[in-house]
């Protein structure tokens, strides 16, 4: 069986280790003077080299090389054994499995031994922030004063769950993520060692999935050189499932174009194409951060392409700084959303149509006509910024007060009665539409407001774009054929936006009174009437 490559490159020497020269010089320094601690804790993200360095210091402190400066040697019979996996004065928990308070009072009955074959007993505890309460307080005693032979070092991943009292007895070490040049130069040299070819796209794609962590862009790389073709950026994408990529470029035109339908195919396309939809969402969010460092003046901590930087300058010039922090939170949002949802690519879908209403998300493109300038004379560039959805046309707005239509009659006793047994089988007729449709379904339960009058429920829809795929005629007789069946008569539908929360009173309730201002101003809703 052949040896996996991060473990077939793992450092065997300190100027091996990649990307952490603030730790390694500071423990060679100390094993040249001959003053090592007695407790460590190597802290940082996975894959970064805190079990790599913890064993390169335990063959530094065993080996029998004469010049301190030169340890670990790698050539004495102790640095071979360690190299081997057969050094028995290594000892190697993973505190994940071996959590009890028993396991920790075994170590320490064991401490007490003398070393077998080397100067120290080294005790490497991986991921020791899943050790119980009982096993952390059973080990305080022996971290604060271990045997002279013993030496502790702990490696965790989430150094917030290590209790004060540990974290007091240990030599703390911050481990960073690797740089994304660092990877790609570690990756290059890997892949010509191991006749491995790659592109240099396909390494650059590889060390941004490792997000920093030099032992899962190994390991990609492994799965790529598996196929036992040249590494190309396109089947790189296609093998650790990146294509989506141009998904999300699709998926910013159209934000920027305010083309909602070539926006949901794009993100349609990208999942049938296999791509999950919290990635996706995640990708999406990735991107306009980028946007908005380049936007707020901090291209060069972009790690991009020069093709992808002049990408993200020209869609930076499009946005504005909080239209994309308003961005960045629906699509985080979304994100966090779809970890429960019954229908993930929901939250993606009215993510995307949320951020396409944002009056100031989107600044207009380069030569687009400023708020009140004439586009007949360019109606091509206004057509291709008009929303694309498939609905009739509404009724032109009223030019004036006294054009606007007449305020609707009071409720009937009658009229009332049917709106509260309309709230009260709202949730029915929300379960049935979610049987028959769940696009319909998720586009209801947007629903602000209902009301019912002379035989037509007035929907209160929070967006024109929701409101434009409510009316398609398809949904729109779906709902309407639920709603009658469920209340027993003939109902027409009809729809309306409501800005934010606010919602407007129904005809029974005074406009200039408490109810109108709570429902108008605080974002209340009527949830009975007596």
């Amino acid at each position: 069986m052949s040896q996996a490559l991060y473990r077939k490159w793992r450092p065997l020497h300190w100027e091996q280790v990649i990307g952490q020269p603030h730790v390694v010089q500071t423990l060679r320094n100390a094993i040249g003077a001959d003053r090592v601690a007695h407790a460590y804790l190597f802290a940082g993200p996975r894959g970064t080299g805190k079990t790599t360095t913890a064993r390169l210091l335990a063959k530094a402190v065993n080996c029998l090389a004469p010049e301190l400066a030169n340890r670990p040697c790698n050539e004495c019979a102790h640095c071979k054994a360690v190299n081997q996996g057969r050094f028995l004065d290594l000892i190697e928990i993973d505190a994940a499995s071996n959590t009890s308070v028993d396991d920790v009072r075994d170590l320490r009955d064991k401490i007490n031994f003398s070393p077998n074959q080397g100067h120290y007993k080294v005790y490497i505890i991986d991921e020791v922030h899943m050790l119980s309460t009982a096993a952390f307080n059973a080990l305080l005693k022996t971290l604060e004063e271990p045997p002279p032979h013993a030496i502790f070092i702990l490696a965790t991943t989430e150094v917030h769950k290590i209790p004060a009292t540990v974290l007091s007895r240990c030599q703390r070490h911050e481990f960073r993520r690797i740089p994304l040049g660092e990877i790609v130069t570690t990756l290059q040299a890997l892949a010509a060692d191991e006749h491995i070819q790659a592109d240099e796209e396909a390494l650059m794609l590889v060390a941004r999935q490792a997000t920093g962590a030099l032992r899962d862009a190994i390991s990609l790389l492994d799965q790529l050189a598996s196929t036992g073709q040249r590494v190309t950026l396109a089947m790189a994408q296609d093998v650790l499932g990146t294509a989506t990529s141009q998904a999300v470029l699709a998926v910013i035109e159209a934000l920027l174009a305010r083309q909602p339908a070539a926006g949901l195919d794009a993100i349609h396309a990208a999942l049938d194409a296999g791509s999950d939809p919290r990635q996706f969402a995640r990708q999406v969010v990735d991107y306009l951060r980028s946007l908005l460092l380049v936007a707020a003046g901090n291209a060069a901590q972009v790690e991009a392409t020069a093709e992808g930087r002049a990408q993200l300058a020209r869609h930076a010039q499009a946005l504005t700084v909080p239209g994309l922090l308003r961005l960045i939170q629906i699509f985080n949002q979304a994100a966090v959303e779809m970890r429960a949802a019954w229908q993930p690519a929901l939250a993606l879908e009215m993510a995307f149509l949320s951020a396409i209403e944002l009056p100031e998300a989107p600044a207009a493109p380069s030569g687009a006509p400023a708020a009140g300038e004439a586009v007949a004379s360019r109606p091509p560039a206004a057509a291709a910024r008009k929303p694309v959805v498939d609905a009739a046309p509404r009724p032109a707005q009223p030019a004036s007060k006294e054009a606007a239509p007449a305020e609707p009659e009071a409720l009937s006793a009658e009229e009332i009665s049917l709106n509260r047994r309309l709230d009260e089988n709202w949730k029915k007729i929300i379960g049935l539409l979610r049987e028959r449709n769940a696009t319909v379904y998720g586009l209801i339960n947007t629903v602000r407001s209902h009301h019912l009058q002379n035989g037509v429920l007035t929907l209160g829809i929070i967006s024109d774009v929701l409101q434009s795929r409510v009316e398609q005629p398809a949904n729109l007789e779906l709902v309407q054929n639920v709603v009658s069946q469920v209340m027993e008569m003939e109902i027409q539908i009809r729809c309306r936006v409501v800005t934010g929360k606010q919602s407007a009173p129904p005809p029974e309730v005074d406009s200039d009174g408490m109810v109108a201002a709570a429902l108008r101003d605080l974002g209340g809703e009527i949830v009975d009437m007596q």
